[in-house]
């Protein structure tokens, strides 16, 4: 039965139905468990051709490219004449080295770097050479990007897994690739090292502080650390908690927000490993002077909320009435990402912010009203242009108004609700067609989203003929 299936496999393998091609990999896994003998007709057959598209395909991630993974590495396992570490590395990695086909997504250079590392951890003996092979890709200026690029992420994969401390090159080479013209090599060095420290924390853990602390390439480094600091164990990165927590805390006042940001992230992330004692610490920074610091320790409490439970939870919805006061401060852009954090909130875990919505959305109102001595003219040649400075900060507000149509309905007085609805309908072009806001969140239309809502309560009787007009227009709209 064995040879019947496995013609049947080929057109079931597609980034067309990735639920589909996840089975057929878990099969295909299980038969290289049980079966491998049946395996040999793989080598130059269309499964392994539809293998290598997959691999090559945006969409596979998840479930699917977990699968993946598994079989590449029970297939290498089984030692299959066409089908050995160097046959399936050269399949995986030829079009990037030949040039012979672009890949079409950054994601794939993603995937194939992942298959070389689960290939990698199946024959640790073969390993050192082919590490030895990406540093010298990495390194030769005749290489081209795609290739760098490859064997950076190739690094980075198989780092994470396997410890790569004997390779004396690997620091200076990944840090070298920080100067490189493109910035998809820039970014990929800056994950391998983050990678390759999860590899040996103490090893390279204090090179990547120290990089910090002395290098004119802090962005870059930072997003190294914030990989460190995600993908880590718990136990493992606690010995460094305070020296990163200092690290971190010297840098969340730098003028570039794109920095800043990434030390949020970090933050928050590094708060999720010890809430009892980091919490209070980012609940204290926000009486600092400076409002970069007090936008940095608010954005931080944004990547302490997810979706799921967490111990952080009850701690959390202690003192968020603390963060969230901050859409009083005085700096525009600290009220800006307070509000970002109060959708994030209200999106993944209303429950932190349903008790707070009495206090809280006085505020989140008055930030949808245009303010004109926020609104000034600059001058470009012969032009004038009009520049509102307070046109992030509504759109903010209006998302956030749509989150909470979503999650918090029900503690709404609704209309109040409506009353800053129809402010809306009178704003800025952007806001009425709903756009999100810089964070992205939600692809809806809290106009849109309320104009439905209107609609409902209009025909059945349950609000006021004043907003008929809006009901009737929505409609029509339609």
């Amino acid at each position: 039965m064995v040879d019947a299936v496995l013609a049947e496999l080929p057109p079931l393998i597609s980034e067309s139905d990735m639920h589909v091609s996840q089975m057929a990999l878990s099969f295909l896994s299980t038969l290289a468990v049980t079966h491998p003998s049946s395996l040999g007709q793989l080598a130059g057959g269309n499964i392994l051709q539809q293998l290598i598209a997959l691999v090559r395909s945006p969409l596979l991630q998840g479930g699917a490219l977990a699968a993946m993974l598994d079989f590449y590495q029970a297939l290498v396992a089984t030692k299959t004449s066409g089908l050995g570490y160097m046959d399936l590395l050269r399949m995986l990695t030829g079009p990037v080295y030949s040039q012979s086909a672009a890949l079409p997504h950054k994601q794939a250079y993603c995937s194939i770097a992942k298959c070389v590392a689960a290939l990698t951890r199946a024959c640790p003996n073969e390993g050192p050479a082919v590490v030895g092979q990406f540093i010298q890709d990495v390194k030769n200026s005749r290489s081209t990007d795609s290739i760098r690029l490859l064997a950076l992420l190739s690094l980075g994969e198989v780092g994470h897994h396997v410890d790569l401390s004997g390779q004396p090159e690997l620091k200076t080479v990944i840090l070298d690739a920080f100067s490189s013209s493109s910035e998809e090599v820039k970014s990929a060095a800056s994950y391998a090292l983050g990678s390759i420290a999860v590899g040996n924390l103490p090893e390279y853990l204090p090179f990547v502080l120290q990089e910090i602390s002395s290098s004119k390439r802090q962005y870059l480094l930072l997003h190294s650390l914030k990989e460190i600091i995600s993908s880590a164990s718990v136990s493992g990165l606690k010995p460094y908690v305070e020296s990163v927590w200092s690290l971190l805390l010297k840098h969340c006042e730098c003028q570039e927000e794109g920095t800043r940001n990434v030390v949020a992230e970090c933050l928050g992330k590094l708060t999720l490993i010890d809430p009892e004692t980091l919490l209070p610490r980012l609940k204290g920074y926000l009486l600092s002077g400076s409002s970069y610091a007090r936008s940095s320790v608010v954005t931080a409490v944004k990547f302490t909320i997810s979706d799921q439970p967490q111990p952080i939870d009850p701690l959390l919805k202690n003192c968020i009435g603390d963060f969230l006061k901050t859409l009083e401060d005085p700096d525009l852009n600290v009220r800006r990402v307070a509000l970002v954090t109060f959708n994030s909130a209200a999106h993944n875990k209303p429950s932190l912010i349903r008790e707070l919505l009495d206090s809280v959305l006085p505020h989140l109102y008055n930030e949808t009203k245009v303010r004109k001595e926020l609104i000034r003219e600059v001058e470009m040649g012969p032009f004038k242009h009009t520049v509102d400075d307070g046109l992030d900060l509504r759109k903010a507000a209006f998302e956030c108004m749509y989150t909470l149509l979503d999650s918090c309905l029900d503690r709404l007085d609704i209309f109040t609700f409506l009353n800053h609805v129809e402010d809306g309908l009178k704003d800025h072009y952007d806001i009425k067609v709903g756009l999100s806001t810089r964070n992205h969140t939600g692809p809806g239309s809290v106009v849109t989203k309320a104009g439905r809502l209107i609609s409902a309560l209009v025909f059945e009787g349950l609000i006021f003929e004043k907003y008929t007009f809006f009901s009737l227009g929505f409609h029509s709209s339609q």
